[in-house]
Formats: structure tokens, sequence, C-alpha cells
């Protein structure tokens, strides 16, 4: 690669991260794979229980979070390279070893739930930093976007692929098939992962080429990071609106039921791609608008319509409104994950980026516990998700605020 142009060589490193993403992001899969642990014995499943077959997820959310955190730490001392061909290995070997541990819920927890998901925390946490380092400041929020929209739009070909898998060969094969194709591609596409040569000076593209030149961020230990207002508020709004769209997300099935009356299975799986599809969409064009209007305000719209979405969720009676419902929320959680990691570029530049990121992206590991849990509570209680969606709303109505502190705290530090 060393004999290529810049530009060539930015292009490759771009490519290559998207499509490690793309090929890790078999998380999405276990909806699918759910269904197959819980069926009887007698027809080829693990006869578990619902609770035994979400605690490989609820656990792997956990350990991809906080190992997004200490791989992101290393490549940052070591560069890329190595620290996503690790992460790549070790998910493929983690799921590999799912079909390795037979019908075994603490094997397959820990095989799926530590081993893959710090294989997938590894390398989904080492990617962003060298791709953003290769291209211009001016386009953070397109870069980060379609490199978490890769890990996004896996969903759209991982889940029927898992169900094609499953209804073939079975369960433990399944998991053997998925662990082999993760173990060689990802590992394949890590070895084009690397940061640019000292000094290299991405060339702006043509659109900002008469935009003012802004001052380089400072860079911040992860420390001088913690002392800061802007961070706590960054936190708080990707704790909460992220665990809005996780509720949603892993809801849909029930909440069409419950709300439209739609049961076909066809349909179902339909609305599932759609807002898997929405959740990509929103990473790429989130990104891109966050490039455009600026990171603040592309926030600001998604929380809106989010905040509007939820007041309103309940009243979606129809395959129509579901639809609807399912658009917001999955473009919004999209968007928020794009533009988080530009914004943290922004605010504490990118030379302890993977570290600093990885502490801030530990709100999402912790998104899953608030409002998931929250609404499946109440679901319990009143055999409706109405109340969850009222609170939901009033959160994302104090988000907005806390948006325009955290707008107001950067307005400062520019002036100053």
């Amino acid at each position: 690669m060393s004999e290529l142009p810049a530009k060539n060589k930015s292009s490759i490193v771009l490519v290559a991260c998207i499509m490690f993403n793309l090929t890790i992001g078999v998380l999405y899969a276990w909806s699918v794979l759910t269904s197959w642990l819980t069926a009887p014995l007698a027809e080829g499943g693990f006869g578990w229980s619902a609770s035994q077959a979400g605690l490989p997820f609820s656990i792997a959310v956990i350990t991809l979070a906080t190992a997004m955190l200490v791989g992101g730490r290393i490549q940052d001392r070591i560069g890329p390279r190595w620290v996503v061909t690790a992460g790549g290995a070790l998910a493929g070997l983690g799921i590999i070893l799912c079909g390795l541990v037979g019908n075994s819920v603490a094997g397959i927890t820990v095989s799926f739930g530590v081993i893959a998901a710090t294989g997938m925390g590894f390398g989904y946490g080492s990617v962003t930093p060298p791709a953003l380092k290769w291209f211009h400041p001016g386009q953070k929020g397109l870069i980060s976007g379609l490199i978490v929209g890769g890990f996004g739009l896996s969903a759209v070909y991982f889940s029927p692929l898992t169900n094609a898998l499953l209804e073939r060969f079975g369960i433990e094969t399944t998991f053997f098939i998925l662990g082999s194709g993760i173990f060689i591609i990802s590992t394949s596409c890590a070895q084009f992962v690397r940061n640019p040569p000292a000094g290299h000076v991405p060339p702006a593209p043509a659109r900002l080429k008469q935009a003012v030149k802004a001052a380089p961020a400072a860079d911040f230990l992860w420390k001088e990071m913690f002392r800061t207002k802007r961070f706590w508020l960054m936190f708080a709004m990707f704790l909460f609106v992220s665990s809005t769209g996780l509720m949603i997300i892993g809801n849909v099935s029930r909440i069409a039921q419950l709300q439209a009356g739609i049961g076909e299975a066809a349909v179902l799986a339909m609305l599932a791609s759609l807002l898997a599809l929405m959740n990509t969409l929103g990473r790429v064009i989130g990104g891109q608008m966050s490039d455009k209007i600026g990171r603040i305000n592309t926030l600001f719209v998604t929380f809106a319509l989010q905040m509007a979405n939820m007041a309103f969720f309940a009243f979606y009676q129809s395959l129509a409104g579901i639809i609807l419902g399912i658009i917001i929320v999955g473009f919004g959680f999209g968007a928020l994950l794009s533009v988080m990691p530009a914004l943290c570029a922004d605010q504490f530049g990118l030379k302890n980026f993977g570290l600093n990121y990885g502490i801030l992206f530990l709100a999402w590991g912790l998104s899953g516990f608030i409002a998931p849990i929250m609404a499946n509570v109440m679901y319990d209680t009143t055999g409706s998700f109405a109340t969850a969606y009222a609170v939901c709303a009033a959160a994302l109505a104090v988000m907005l605020l806390l948006n325009f502190l955290l707008k107001k705290d950067i307005g400062k530090r520019s002036a100053a």
C-alpha cells in the first residue's frame, strides 16, 4: 500500500473499515437465534427460557462497550492494525466456540457474550480513529457515519442469512459457519486498517475549499476530558437518547402485534429490516447533516423528532403508523451513533480519540438497562407501553435542554 497515492490509500482504509464492521455485526442476528434457542428440543431447539436466551445478548452489550474502551486505548498507543485483527479473530473464534460448547447456557454466554463481544468491541472501537485521521476534519461526520453505518447495515443481511443457515444446518453448525466466515473476512480486512504517515495533511474536498479554516481541536487526556462540562452533557444525551431507541428496537415485534394487531411473520420481519435500514441511513445521512449544519443542530433536529414521535407512539394503531414510528426511531438512533464520535473528535481531539470515545461510548452500554427494562416492567404492570412512551418523551424534552446547554458551553470555548 506504500506505493499508492494518499487519496487511494485513504479510500482503501475507509472501505476496509466499513467491510470490517459489516462482518462483525452478528450481534444483530441474536433475535433470530433466540427463537431457535427457546424452541423445544423435539423441534431442533435448545429448550431455553426467554431469560436464558437473552442473557448472552445482555452480557454482550456490556462487554462490547467495555472492550471498545480498552481496545481504543491500545490502538491509541500501538496503532489500529493489530487491535482490529485481534478483534476480528476473537469475534470469529467466540462464535465458533458457541457451536462447540453445545446446549450450555453458561458456555454460550461466555463464548458469545464475553469472547465474541470483546472482539466486536476491540474492532468497532479501533476502525473509526484511523479513518478520521486519513480525511479532512470537515468530513468527520460523513466518515464516522459510513463506518458505523457498516455495523448497522449488517442487520439487513445477518438476520436472513442466520435464519437460512439455522433451517438447513441447525444451531451448532450455524454458529460454526458464521464464526468461520467472520474470522476469515474480518481479519483479512483488518490488514488494511492503518494510521496515515506522520505529517499527513488530508486535502479538503471541493465543497470545503472556500471554507474558513477552523482551529484544530485540542488533544485532551481522559482526565482532562472528565473535567469539562460538555463531556458530561454529551454522556447524558448519549445515554438517554440511545436508551429510547433500544427500547423500540428490542420490542418492535411485540409493539406491532399489540398496537396494530400484526401477527404475520413476514410483516414483522419486514418491520425489523426497515428499522435496520433506517438505522443505517440515519448513521450516514446524520453524519453528513452534521458536517453541513453542525453537530449540535443535527442533534436538536433528531431529538425534537424523537420527542414528538414518542409522544404520539401510543396512537400508532395501524401498519402505516407503526412504519412511521419505526422510520423516525431508526433514523434518530442511527444519527446519534454517527454524530457522537464526530462531536467527540471535534471537542477532544484525535490523538487520544480511541480511549476518549470508548469512555463516552459506555453510555451506549448502559443505555440497554434504562428505558428497555423500564418499558418491560411497565408492560408487565399495565399490559401497555403507553406509560413508557410518555416517560421517554419527557426525557427527550430534557435532552433538548441539555443540547442547548452544550451549544452554549461549546460557544464559550470557541469564543475563548
